[in-house]
């Protein structure tokens, strides 16, 4: 059985009969990390997700794996050094989905920061993050930082701040940390609903699922149920029945995307707003994207969207920080919106509220896992899975050996590291080439792809003569279907790919032809068609709306 592909969805349910030591819920970033932590140590673990990986929180983020420089002024010093040391581990680990990036934090004369704070700031992120020497902060003169990014408002600028943070593909990420935990013996399941928990003498001893692309339900037994849903955790806490002392308080983060040729910026930006709070703007291939707002959310979490009113807060944003953008919401290409799982605090404004982790375990063994961060996935799942373990020890009388994952490259991330990346890159760049495989096709596929892209050059290379797709689509999508687990073109355009955001003309053009081959590919049924067609559609609007279809 193949459980890369949901082309052998059906044989590979028969593992569900089985009884896991963990059955983790929920297929974001922190789910996947809590897998490959669970399975390296010898346990046996089943991952459900309702959606598609990566559909919630985990494929909405201002994608970077950062140290949160702006918690050091809520003094939350622990939170800082913790996040900003796992920042070099993800990069080390998955060097394709994980890029150093400049960010540069302007100072202007009466704003939230000065020369002084910066400076200090900065020094103390460095020593606190354990920042290597070439990545330590640099400041940088008025000339200097008007040189780096002349966009910027010139008005009251004193210099700034110039120090790196990482970006990455926040739902690539999360797919390749998974993909390792399924190398590695783990088991997942996308379109896998738990709508009900099991018990045994007041024990939770597993769950029910209904898989959402059939109706059929199943009952699954462990030993261990672990709640990782990100903003539906308090749903899974509700069916348990557990009394909750503290609860999740849901934020709303918006992002808007602009062509370069509309929004030229060269450097990435940290920024202050007039009302203090702290934005990004960020160059990626030929777009400019810029996030992200915080405020209180209370509808549909699977499907949150962008309102005019976070429109034009961005926008008033853009305008105050770089003047000379002549930008309106005509020129906005597509934009996402993603849902912060705050733990509660009374009293506090959304961006005062910690994005510190917590673990909760109720009276019937439930362990919920709520907050926390990007960068900080692999330390959170080391955490929740260190506790199981001791539970187990205690209860099998056997020892499991500590978190294995702080050196383990993820899928796609055996390349030798960041220095190694430069030479497998050069290695496949030539073999690629020599096959006939054009230069801007394998470019962006090394850095999305990593160690996996030869299985993307044999696909190109092996094509079918009578192609109804072009073949640098076939090969991507080919290589989804057979090792990522894709079921619907949605999850294709969205998750494995990024052109939904990034380059949404992109999905335009082949839409119909990816939709044709995955619907023969995957056997699906007319109604299946006709709805992932519809869903597809939605998502597209969703992102655009209520843009030019430019």
């Amino acid at each position: 059985m193949d459980f890369l592909s949901n082309k052998s969805r059906h044989e590979n349910k028969q593992i569900l009969k089985n009884e896991f030591d963990i059955i983790v819920i929920g297929g974001g970033i922190t789910g996947a990390g809590i897998a490959l932590d669970a399975i390296t140590r010898g346990l046996s673990v089943l991952l459900l997700e309702m959606q598609d990986f990566a559909a919630g929180t985990s494929s909405r983020s201002t994608k970077l794996v950062h140290g949160g420089l702006r918690y050091l002024k809520n003094f939350e010093v622990k939170m800082v050094a913790e996040v900003g040391k796992e920042r070099e581990i993800v990069y080390e680990n998955g060097p394709h989905v994980t890029t150093p990036e400049r960010m540069m934090l302007p100072f202007y004369k009466n704003g939230t920061f000065g020369p002084l704070s910066t400076n200090v700031g900065l020094r103390v992120y460095d020593f606190l993050a354990g920042v290597k020497r070439k990545e330590r902060r640099q400041m940088l003169s008025v000339e200097e930082t008007l040189k780096r990014e002349p966009l910027l408002k010139r008005e009251g600028l004193q210099g700034s701040g110039y120090y790196v943070e990482y970006k990455t593909d926040d739902a690539r990420l999360t797919l390749e940390v998974l993909k390792k935990a399924i190398e590695e013996g783990a088991y997942a399941f996308n379109y896998m609903k738990v709508n009900q928990l099991l018990y045994r003498d007041g024990r939770v001893v597993g769950v029910q699922a209904l898989d959402t692309t059939n109706g059929e339900t199943h009952q699954i037994h462990g030993d261990k149920v672990i709640n990782a849903t990100g903003p539906w955790v308090d749903e899974i806490r509700s069916m348990d029945h557990f009394k909750k002392e503290k609860h999740l308080y849901h934020t709303k983060g918006v992002h808007l995307v602009f062509d370069q040729s509309k929004f030229p910026l060269n450097q990435a930006v940290y920024f202050d707003t007039p009302d203090g709070r702290m934005v990004f703007a960020i160059p990626r291939d030929d777009k400019t994207y810029v996030g992200t707002t915080d405020t209180p959310f209370e509808s549909d979490l699977a499907n949150p969207t962008t309102s005019s009113d976070d429109r034009q807060y961005l926008l008033e944003a853009i305008h105050w920080i770089f003047p000379e953008v002549e930008i309106s919401e005509d020129d906005i290409e597509s934009t996402w919106s993603g849902i912060r799982p705050l733990i509660h605090e009374e009293g506090k404004d959304p961006s005062e509220i910690s994005r510190k982790d917590e673990v909760f375990v109720s009276d019937s063994g439930l362990m919920s896992i709520a907050g926390g961060k990007l960068t900080g996935y692999r330390i959170m799942a080391e955490e929740i899975v260190d506790r199981v373990v001791k539970d187990f020890k205690e209860e099998r009388y056997k020892r499991y050996p500590k978190s294995q994952t702080k050196d383990m490259p993820i899928s796609g991330g055996d390349v030798g590291g960041a220095d190694g990346l430069l030479t497998f890159g050069a290695i496949a760049y030539k073999e690629a080439i020599d096959q006939g495989v054009p230069d801007d096709v394998i470019r962006p596929w090394i850095k999305r792809y990593g160690g996996n892209v030869h299985k993307l050059i044999e696909y190109y290379t092996n094509a079918p003569e009578d192609l109804a797709l072009a073949r640098d689509v076939y090969a991507e999508l080919t290589y989804s279907l057979e090792h990522e687990l894709v079921y619907k073109p949605v999850d294709f355009f969205t998750r494995r790919t990024g052109a939904l955001f990034f380059n949404i003309q992109w999905v335009q053009e082949h839409k119909e032809q990816v939709i044709d081959w995955m619907s023969e590919y995957l056997s699906w049924s007319e109604h299946e068609l006709t709805q992932y067609q519809e869903e597809l559609e939605i998502a597209i609007k969703q992102a655009q709306e209520p843009f030019p279809q430019s």
